[in-house]
């Protein structure tokens, strides 16, 4: 503990003065010890007693300890040491006296952030809180902990009103919102983070409609056997490894973990809003592979990625991705975003087409003032480009090579919390373009899958895709460890891809296979014509309202 200069000379001096003035105490208190006072003259009455030797000494320490200080403090050196030292120095005639010098914590003035030589770096983005953050959980301290277990439980539950009233009841277009007019478990987790010494592990399972709907949207799993759909479908994050003591940590994890590509986070607790924007709907959830965290200072993360694909549980071909990610929070209202992924072969059966991605965001926090009732506001943009190339496609388009297969979106929210954070507002939307429609969600018409995918809405080289989308969400947080969450979604298209009333499932249920037409009663055999072939209800607009309770401990 780093003790203030100026009270050390306070304390010595104090100390030193005190034994000086023992003399002169002394002699005052003479009559209290029955003896009788010498009688004062003229001479003794007008001058101050002569010092002695000893009372001499005291002073020129006082003397020097003050300009040892000023040398010290001007070569920005610790001063604690050398002015005990100094203070317990023996005077003459006299044995050395240890004179312990202590300060109450209240008066130490090292910063917090700032270490001594030798202790241990700064632990990475603990030098404020970031639950304001999109994305980020709210949660300031978990609800229980153990030096080797953190457990933490999610559950997410919703009720969605589809103004179509779809009468399969079934929502597509969204990788969050599954079912329309009735209640639903999105997601039940239960798991948490494992810890001992430098060995890390996180387990996360997903029960509910995520573990039917988030390993339909990978193909991968259709290319070899062992049925890895079945194999991780409960499960949204489980990895291991180790933490090495360099830099402000490295972290080196395999297994399957959180992409946040897209600024939301997989989980709607952490999300100001429930149905993000497309950038954020249509680019992956998560990652299986390996991944190096890097934390040169406790403000700024490199993160490296080998994984086996794009939102994959395999290959889908014979190579893998890369990617990288930086993170920059150099204060406590301010987080940079970006994530960079290069060299995916996910094309299902075309090891010839190179995917690019990059996924870049901002926050800022605006305004804080939490004396006030309206007490912090902040905002988020995202902005997202890509392209493939080879295969039949390419990046640029009009070319010999292919038309043009590309990714450009954006999306802007704006949150604003009242009443100590117990409310919040956000409004938001976004946009995209999408030309070969190669990360627009497949709707689940007959039962389709991103493996099967299936002719009613096709994803051809060049098949148009534009969408544009805005949300408001009200949410009351009566504790840090739930929401209960009011949101509206107005979504469009320029093509036909929302479920209307009459829902996306064939009369009598799923008929043939998910990538085939299904015919009309009456005919064994169909080509695509309005006389003997049965059509889904996709409009080009969706309005629908969610009502949630969120629960995160």
């Amino acid at each position: 503990m780093h003790v203030p200069n100026r009270l050390i000379v306070a304390a010595c001096s104090l100390l030193i003065l005190n034994c000086a003035a023992s003399r002169f105490s002394l002699a005052d208190d003479s009559s209290k010890s029955g003896s009788a006072p010498k009688p004062a003259t003229a001479a003794n009455a007008s001058a101050p007693p002569e010092l002695t030797e000893r009372e001499r000494w005291l002073l020129d320490r006082v003397e020097k300890l003050e300009q040892r200080v000023a040398e010290l403090e001007g070569k920005h050196l610790p001063v604690a040491a050398p002015l005990a030292a100094e203070a317990s120095a023996s005077a003459p005639g006299e044995t050395a006296l240890a004179v312990p010098l202590t300060v109450s914590p209240a008066s130490n003035t090292q910063p917090a952030n700032q270490q001594a030589p030798g202790s241990p770096k700064a632990e990475p983005f603990a030098f404020a809180d970031f639950t304001w953050l999109n994305g980020n959980a709210r949660t300031k301290e978990p609800a229980f902990d153990t030096k080797f277990f953190t457990p933490e439980i999610r559950v997410d539950a919703d009720y969605i009103y589809d103004f179509h009233h779809p009468k399969d009841d079934t929502i597509g277009g969204s990788s969050e919102v599954f079912r329309a007019n009735e209640v639903h478990l999105t997601q039940l987790g239960v798991g948490g983070d494992f810890h001992f010494e430098n060995v890390r592990a996180r387990l996360m399972t997903q029960f509910g409609l995520y573990s039917q709907t988030t390993p339909r949207n990978d193909a991968s799993p259709s290319r070899g056997q062992w049925n890895l759909d079945n194999a991780y479908r409960y499960i949204s994050e489980a990895y291991g490894g180790y933490h090495f003591n360099a830099l402000h940590g490295v972290n080196v994890d395999a297994g399957i973990f959180m992409s946040y590509v897209g600024l939301f986070s997989y989980y709607n607790f952490d999300n100001w809003a429930y149905q993000p924007s497309y950038v954020s709907s249509n680019t992956p959830w998560f990652f299986n592979g390996v991944r190096v965290q890097v934390f040169p200072t406790e403000k700024f993360k490199i993160e490296g990625w080998l994984i086996n694909g794009w939102q994959s549980y395999g290959r889908f071909n014979n190579r893998p991705g890369t990617g990288m990610q930086f993170l920059w929070r150099p204060n406590g209202w301010l987080s940079v975003l970006g994530n960079q992924y290069i060299l995916g072969a996910d094309t299902l059966n075309n090891p010839g087409r190179i995917r690019y991605h990059t996924d870049d965001s901002i926050q800022i926090k605006y305004y804080d003032n939490k004396e006030k009732f309206f007490d912090k506001a902040a905002f988020s943009l995202t902005g997202d480009m890509g392209c493939e190339h080879g295969g039949g496609v390419s990046c640029a388009g009009n070319s010999p090579k292919g038309p043009k297969q590309s990714f450009l979106g954006y999306m802007l929210y704006n949150r604003v919390w009242f009443d100590n954070d117990r409310y919040a507002l956000t409004l938001g939307g976004g946009k995209i373009n999408n030309p070969g429609r190669y990360l627009v969600l497949i709707p689940p018409v007959n039962g389709a899958t991103a493996a099967s995918g299936t002719p009613y809405f096709t994803a051809n080289p060049g098949d148009p895709y534009k969408a544009w989308d805005a949300s408001a969400t009200f949410d009351w947080m009566p504790s840090q460890y739930i929401t209960f969450r009011w949101e509206f979604n107005h979504r469009a298209a320029n093509v036909p891809y929302f479920s209307g009333s009459g829902g996306v499932t064939p009369p009598g249920g799923n008929n043939g296979a998910p990538g085939s037409l299904v015919c009309l009663q009456g005919f064994v055999t169909c080509d695509g014509s309005r006389s003997n072939t049965w059509f889904p209800d996709l409009r080009k607009i969706e309005n629908r309202l969610n009502l949630a309770i969120l629960v995160k401990f």
